[in-house]
């Protein structure tokens, strides 16, 4: 179940239940990884055929994935596949790298605050010694 405001558009592309179950089921690992920022988070997702260019064979299928968490972070990724659940596949991973990547900026930043907060402490116990 997808708690987070979720807007799916598709170009060129008629979704069946089939694929909007699959991307149900991705998106729900996306929110799991959002934690309580998926209740105020906004999910766009866009699927369909690539427009420009080729129009068969390989990598016809795109899917592009934008979540927008207000006050904290954009994160946007964009795959072309050989098929539309390959291309789901692919966004998904990406944005999933992402977040990861956002989560431990916020860890790193914190520890680091946390570290020259304990120094400035033992910096004014010396001085009062």
């Amino acid at each position: 179940m997808v708690l987070m405001d979720t807007r799916i558009k598709t170009t060129g592309y008629e979704m069946t239940p089939e694929t909007s179950e699959y991307l149900a089921s991705r998106l729900a690992h996306v929110e799991k990884l959002l934690g309580d920022d998926a209740l105020t988070a906004r999910c766009e997702v866009e699927l369909g055929r690539d427009a420009g260019g080729q129009r068969h064979g390989e990598y016809v299928w795109f899917a592009e994935m934008q979540i927008i968490a207000p006050g904290s972070y954009r994160i946007r990724a964009t795959n072309h596949s050989a098929s539309i659940n390959g291309a789901i596949d692919d966004v998904k991973e990406e944005v999933e790298r992402q977040l990861k990547r956002e989560r431990k900026l916020h860890i790193r930043i914190a520890r680091t605050g946390g570290a020259f907060a304990k120094r400035l402490m033992r910096f004014g116990r010396a001085a009062e010694e």
